[in-house]
């Protein structure tokens, strides 16, 4: 059975509202959670961006079921708060943390006031730090003097066991470079073929653990409705990397999109008003070769969206699949 998981938006939620919604998701039938980890939305309609570290704490408290965040360690974070943070978390919650680790956003990264590496510099940091939360939650004490910097730091509150750490990719690029170091795969919905291509260059380079698929949707009672709630709170889903990488504001997001290409948001964002199509339509996604689905309704709203997946997506899922 495919795991169907809810996807927590720190960009478009108040942190209190969005604790609630991933209770109610808990209850709707959800396997599990996860939640992005943004300094800035991405868009000034969005309007939100809670702390995701404090957040996940009081979600796991809320619920029994597993919960994890994407992460970017080497910039905005030091590998070594994050080796603190995420080992505290798993010592609290046993089993239920993991995290997809990233090269990250310049929207949440530029705040620091340090240069935005190119994106193989990121990556090679990416891959320091990484080392550095495994050796640190492992009970090492470590230095390193590279792309990140460590003097004798320990971590003293540590869990029985490390929680996984996955990677994040979008291009088959980085997911063959991913699958030396990650214990899972997290990326997100685009075109069937380009994930074909993001899953076999995992697996074909001996990557390992769950293939995790984002899965953006909008839920209405109508087609005008749900395309109405993509268009004022996804509009971002037209861009795409490298122009996300690098944009530092929501502003700056907003002037980059030039009008509402209604194709292409079709394509970043599924819109249904029929719980039923739309579960075919994930299903399809889904069965390229993904253990795990999160589904991330877009709007700013949630609970109609988490009555319809209780009552008619999440069924029409798992008979699917």
């Amino acid at each position: 059975m495919v795991f169907i998981g809810f996807h927590a938006s720190h960009e478009q939620i108040p942190p209190s509202a969005l604790l609630e919604a991933v209770v109610e998701a808990e209850r709707a039938g959800f396997d599990g959670a996860m939640c992005s980890d943004h300094l800035a939305p991405w868009t000034t309609a969005q309007g939100e961006s809670g702390f995701a570290l404090s957040w996940i704490a009081a979600a796991l408290a809320r619920t029994r079921f597993s919960i994890g965040m994407v992460n970017a360690p080497g910039q905005r974070y030091h590998p070594v708060m994050i080796a603190q943070a995420f080992a505290t978390l798993e010592e609290m919650f046993p089993g239920r943390f993991w995290a997809a680790m990233g090269s990250g956003e310049a929207v949440n990264e530029h705040v620091t006031g340090d240069g935005w590496p190119d994106k193989s510099i990121r990556n090679d940091r990416l891959r320091e730090s990484v080392d550095v939360i495994r050796r640190l939650i492992g009970g090492e004490e470590v230095d390193h003097d590279g792309l990140v910097r460590v003097h004798r730091a320990r971590v003293w509150s540590r869990p029985a066991e490390p929680p996984p750490l996955f990677a994040t990719a979008v291009s088959a690029e980085t997911a063959e470079w991913a699958a030396s170091w990650a214990q899972g795969l997290a990326t997100v919905a685009q075109e069937p073929a380009a994930l074909q291509r993001v899953v076999d260059a995992y697996r074909g380079a001996g990557g390992t653990g769950p293939c995790i698929l984002q899965v953006h949707l909008s839920l209405a009672e109508s087609d005008d409705a749900a395309f109405a709630i993509a268009r004022e709170q996804w509009r971002n889903g037209l861009l795409a990397p490298p122009v996300t990488w690098d944009l530092e504001q929501p502003e700056d997001f907003e002037a980059a999109l030039v009008g509402i290409d209604e194709e292409g948001l079709r394509k970043a964002v599924l819109i249904d008003h029929d719980a039923t199509a739309l579960a075919d339509r994930i299903a399809d996604l889904v069965q390229i070769g993904f253990d795990r689905v999160y589904l991330h309704h877009v709007g700013s709203e949630q609970s109609r969206y988490l009555d319809a997946a209780a009552s008619e997506l999440i069924p029409a899922l798992k008979e699917r699949l």
